[in-house]
């Protein structure tokens, strides 16, 4: 939780890469976390046009975070849109200012996450409620993935860079399967989806990660703090997309 959002959570140990590493192993439970605490202010806006609720659910959700993966989605792209080769890409993703390409991703990427909030809250308050919890916590989990395909690109010390695992622990994909389970597990029982949705979900799931380490090879050659956050964005977006086709097929 420390590594993930602006939580004041005092650590009184020297904290190292290896660290950091081990925090992998555990990010999709904290983006469980993070759901929990963004459904509580969704809980307490009801009295709000759902609109609002929705705006103010994603305002303390960009807080909580510290716009963390937001702000690596649009590094990316600006970085992928403005650059010709790998080095131009990088050197453009370590700029802290931001380009038309990362307005315009980011723009259209919170636009896009309050149209599928506020239709899935058409639905009922539950449904969003379990698929804002859920979809935290395997998006991240997907994109903490990704350092299990790709290599991790040394950025120098003076640029803008992020704290970033560099390896999986031991333990690492035993525990981001078991805990990805408990979430998948909960949709099923909990929301109208058959066993085969559900397994047509998993299957478009894997089939944009394959996209997205494609790529991202071609344009970076591998990954960077930037690009894990880029990941989770898309992959929430994604299973927010997928799954509000399926419930609303199911009706």
């Amino acid at each position: 939780m420390v590594f993930l959002t602006r939580i004041p959570i005092t650590i009184n140990e020297q904290i190292d890469d290896q660290d950091i590493n081990q925090t992998s192993a555990y990010f999709v439970i904290a983006g469980y976390g993070i759901g929990l605490l963004m459904i509580t202010v969704l809980w307490l806006t009801q009295v709000l046009p759902d609109s609002v609720a929705v705006l103010l659910t994603m305002a303390f959700g960009l807080m909580l975070t510290g716009a963390f993966h937001e702000d690596g989605l649009a590094d990316t792209f600006d970085g992928v849109g403005g650059g010709w080769t790998a080095e131009q890409k990088l050197s453009i993703m370590k700029d802290s200012r931001l380009g038309t390409y990362g307005a315009c991703v980011l723009f259209l990427g919170l636009t896009l996450k309050y149209v599928l909030l506020l239709s899935l809250l058409q639905v009922s308050l539950f449904t969003v409620a379990l698929l804002l919890v859920v979809c935290q916590g395997l998006s991240r989990g997907l994109a903490v993935s990704l350092i299990a395909s790709m290599d991790y690109l040394t950025l120098d010390e003076q640029s803008k860079t992020k704290p970033v695992a560099k390896s999986l622990p031991e333990n690492a994909g035993w525990l981001l399967s078991s805990s990805a389970l408990v979430g998948v597990v909960a949709l099923y029982f909990m929301l109208p989806i058959d066993f085969w949705d559900l397994l047509l979900v998993a299957v478009i799931v894997i089939a944009i990660r394959w996209f997205f380490v494609r790529f991202i090879q071609r344009n970076l050659g591998g990954y960077t703090g930037d690009v894990l956050g880029a990941a989770q964005q898309i992959f929430e977006l994604s299973l927010y997309i997928m799954l509000l086709a399926t419930i609303s097929g199911a009706q």
